[in-house]
């Protein structure tokens, strides 16, 4: 399986009252899908997975799962730092037609890298194809390279949303696994034109809530090789992408999805409002952008 071009890591909307917005969710799916995104990523980091119960986590997978219609691909976050759980929550979004999951390192429990090797090779026998999720920064644990490609031979284990903000790391995989059967997204909008130089086949994407076009032109130019174009719209979207992260994701990202009515902005303890100086610096930057 190929997986190229711009997916959005979705929100998961909330009303006033902090329940799931199952109304607006299959909104903002038919939004994306009619702004010509590539591709959706439910329940991911961007989509609060922390902080949804089992039965909420699986229904958002089957809410986008079924709003798509198989018109793009759906790539469902089925993460955890149990690989029991894993292993269940990944069998439950393959019964619910998803293209793909996203598995995030384990997390809090820092295992070896015999450990992350034994824990993926178990989520991969479910018989999904999954997209390893390497992101330090949130888990405490990072995948090496070398382990990175010794779970590429797995015919299951498609691919890596890279998240470690490392080019050298980034370089590493490419050149230790074979671009015709593992793919490399760039899982940070600031480093997209970077990494797709070096390999990476597109984004998993923030911004790309807002403004679905936008990221997309730029993946697109850059798997044309057209990169003085796609030089341009990475500068140009510069300013925005920093915006998303003025604060915690998906804080920023929630803030203006609100200015757009996609969104109440309400999050989930122990997320919360983001401050109201930077509300009204997120604001600015919207308005001055033209995205609001």
């Amino acid at each position: 399986m190929k997986l190229q071009g711009a997916f959005t890591a979705m929100i998961t909307p909330f009303t006033a009252s902090g329940e799931v917005d199952w109304k607006q969710l299959i909104n903002n799916v038919d939004f994306q899908i009619q702004q010509g995104i590539d591709g959706l990523v439910p329940c991911g980091t961007t989509g609060e997975s922390p902080t949804l119960n089992h039965n909420e986590h699986s229904k958002v997978i089957e809410e986008v799962a079924k709003a798509a219609r198989g018109r793009v691909p759906v790539i469902a976050g089925t993460g955890s730092n149990s690989t029991a759980e894993a292993v269940a929550l990944t069998r439950h979004a393959k019964d619910a037609g998803v293209t793909a999951v996203l598995s995030v390192n384990p997390y809090y429990n820092k295992p070896t890298q015999e450990g992350l090797y034994r824990h993926f090779m178990q989520v991969a026998e479910v018989g999904v194809p999954v997209l390893l999720y390497n992101i330090p920064g949130r888990t405490g644990i990072a995948l090496t390279p070398s382990t990175i490609a010794r779970l590429a031979a797995h015919p299951n284990i498609i691919g890596d949303k890279e998240a470690t903000g490392s080019m050298e790391i980034a370089s590493e995989v490419a050149k230790l696994c074979d671009p015709e059967k593992f793919t490399i997204l760039s899982g940070d909008d600031m480093l997209t034109l970077p990494l797709m130089s070096i390999g990476g086949k597109g984004v998993i994407s923030v911004l790309s809530n807002l403004l679905p076009a936008r990221v997309k032109a730029l993946a697109d130019a850059i798997l044309a090789g057209d990169y003085v174009t796609a030089r341009k719209l990475h500068l140009a979207q510069l300013n925005l992408c920093q915006g998303m992260f003025i604060e915690t994701n998906p804080i920023p990202v929630k803030t203006a999805m609100k200015f757009k009515g996609m969104d109440t902005g309400v999050l989930r303890l122990p997320m919360c409002e983001m401050e109201e100086a930077n509300v009204q610096r997120l604001k600015k930057l919207l308005q001055d952008e033209g995205v609001i």
